[in-house]
This record gives C-alpha cells, structure tokens and sequence, in this order.
C-alpha cells in the first residue's frame, strides 16, 4: 500500500469564460493490480492519506475480496493460509515456506509474512454444500504446493480477507491451494474456460472497514458486485 500524487500540473479551463479553475490533489491511500475491480480510498488531504496508509499498514483497516477460481472442488468450507512472501531469483512474486520470514533474499529483499483467510461461497453454482468441513482449516506453508492445478474441473467462488497486504497476495494463495483465479494466466489461471477466453482475471474488491481518521466513526465502503459473481452467487437447487 502506498499513496501517490494524482494531479493534473495544468488548471483546467472552464467551459464558459476560459477561467482557470485549481483541481484538488488527490491522494490514493490503496491500490489494486490491474484487471483487479472494486474499492479505491481517494483522499483529498495528504495528511489524511499518511493516516490511511499507516492503518492499512498496522492491519486496522478489514478488506474482503470476491475470487471466482476454476480448479479442484476443496474439501473445506473456511481456510487460513500462513505463509511467506518475496520474489524468486526471476524477480516474479511467489509464496515462501512461513519459517523463510526474514530470510534475506537476492537483491537485498526479504521474505515477509502473508496470512489470508477464504471462504467458499459457492461451487458449480451451488452455496447449500453440506459435504465440505464446518471446522476451519489452517495451513502453515512448509514445502512447496502438490496440489494438481490441471485438475480444472470445478468453479469456486470464494471471499478471501487478507490480513496482510502482500503483492499479488491473494492470486498466489489461490495458486498455492490449487485453485487459481480465472483468467490469472500468470498464476496458472485458465485463459480460456467453456469455449470464453478471458483477457483478465477475475478478482473483486469487495469491501473496505475501517475507522474514520477524523471522527472516529465506523466506516464501511461496498462496490456493487460484477456480473461473474452475481451469476456465481444465483443458488441453484440443492
């Protein structure tokens, strides 16, 4: 997370009398990846995007996202993954053993930590399974995934809440778990499913809470969900 400048160096003119008028800086206090849709925090105040920034930082602002993944049907109903997070000797992103935390990597980076919890919303069109665990599932990555991600069979949409903000976070915890977001070539998504190909992935940022850094209050900012996900959502008979 990160915020950074967004201004135009020129005023713009009015339409009317060719008066300039001063545009507002503004501030992003998050970012996304592209093709990722959903929620965006603008602010008008640099002092207020610091604010932001260092919330996102020490976790106090709550994110959900909405995930449609084509892969292995899971076994589970809620998952928290734990793992690291750094570039491999390549420079791509990739997920680290959780016991390589603070190893130092080439370049002069190191591993971080990464932590998101999923939970399945639907498979194959159907949110009423009965057969997937109740009990929460953790995973402490040690070792690499074996998980077959050819075994592209089932369409799964999940909510993931990372509580960490690592790059390409959630994509490479989908990787990992064997279900890869659709369209997320780089990370083993399908480029083409069901006679569609998809020039994108299918990543939504669903929701951002947090504590207003003026007033204090409880804040909740919602994006109106995509077509992919209100159609993965539709219950069908159980």
């Amino acid at each position: 997370m990160g915020n950074e400048g967004v201004r135009k160096d020129q005023p713009a003119m009015a339409a009317g009398g060719g008066t300039q008028v001063d545009l507002p800086e503004l501030h992003l206090a998050n970012r996304l990846d592209r093709d990722t849709s959903g929620v965006m925090l603008i602010t008008k105040s640099h002092k207020v995007a610091a604010k932001f920034v260092r919330a996102f930082t020490d976790h106090k602002v709550r994110k959900t996202y909405i995930a449609f993944c084509v892969g292995q049907a899971p076994e589970w109903r809620q998952i928290t993954i734990k793992s690291g997070h750094g570039r491999s000797k390549f420079g791509a992103w990739r997920v680290y053993a959780a016991s390589d935390v603070g190893r130092k990597l080439p370049g002069g980076s190191v591993v971080r930590d990464m932590q998101t919890l999923f939970e399945v919303l639907s498979v194959n069109g159907h949110g009423c399974s009965k057969e997937l665990s109740a009990e929460e599932k953790i995973v402490v990555v040690e070792e690499k995934s074996v998980v077959d991600t050819n075994n592209v069979e089932d369409e799964i949409l999940v909510r993931a809440y990372p509580h960490s903000g690592r790059t390409h976070q959630i994509r490479l915890h989908c990787q990992y778990l064997g279900i890869p977001v659709r369209g997320d070539v780089k990370y083993e998504g399908v480029y083409e499913w069901k006679g569609i190909k998809y020039d994108g992935h299918e990543l939504h940022a669903e929701s951002l809470s947090f504590e207003h850094p003026i007033t204090g209050l409880p804040v909740v900012l919602e994006a109106p969900l995509p077509m992919w996900a209100i159609q993965a959502l539709q219950p069908l008979p159980c």
